[in-house]
């Protein structure tokens, strides 16, 4: 296959969780169609790198257990739906050399993200009535925390390391 349409194939993935960070920002939502794309781009991509089928079986088990991890955490709360689903669908892609990177990216760029949400929505008059209006509502006192962003700052950081991008960019 043709390194264009090799790289091109992986783009899918940065492109999903950038649109899934945005839309988790602006509206606290990450549609099912983005996590489910993602899933879904995964396999056309490993073809095209000549993942090798073990590796493949072993990126599908990964994101599978993330699935049901993540929805044992959304059963008690810890986690919203939508960001388990994003984290399936980005470890899927990111195999057994990017869980640990992603897992300590992720908490390290949620941790930020919570500590500036905090700060920011102390400080009266942050935010202009010029701004736009999912700014004002993510800068509400006691709103929630958009994590999705988070995970797309954690599944970018280990994208490097996982199988796909090493098999195409050496």
């Amino acid at each position: 296959m043709p390194p264009v349409l090799q790289t091109l194939l992986l783009l899918v993935f940065p492109v999903g969780v950038i649109a899934a960070a945005m839309t988790d920002a602006t509206r606290y939502i990450i549609p099912n169609r983005l996590s489910a794309a993602l899933a879904i781009a995964f396999v056309p991509a490993a073809l095209a790198a000549g993942l090798p089928l073990t590796s493949f079986a072993l990126c599908m088990a990964i994101g599978v257990g993330a699935l049901a991890a993540g929805v044992g955490l959304f059963a008690f709360r810890v986690m919203g739906g939508g960001d388990a689903k994003l984290s399936a669908a980005c470890l899927l892609w990111l195999g057994p050399a990017g869980i640990v990177p992603f897992l300590l990216w992720t908490a390290v760029a949620g941790g930020a993200l919570a500590v500036s949400l905090l700060a920011a929505r102390r400080m009266p008059g942050f935010v202009t009535a010029a701004g736009p209006r999912w700014v004002g509502r993510l800068l509400e006192p006691g709103g929630d925390v958009p994590y999705g962003v988070a995970i797309a700052v954690g599944a970018l950081a280990a994208f490097p390391s996982s199988p796909l991008a090493r098999l195409v960019h050496g």
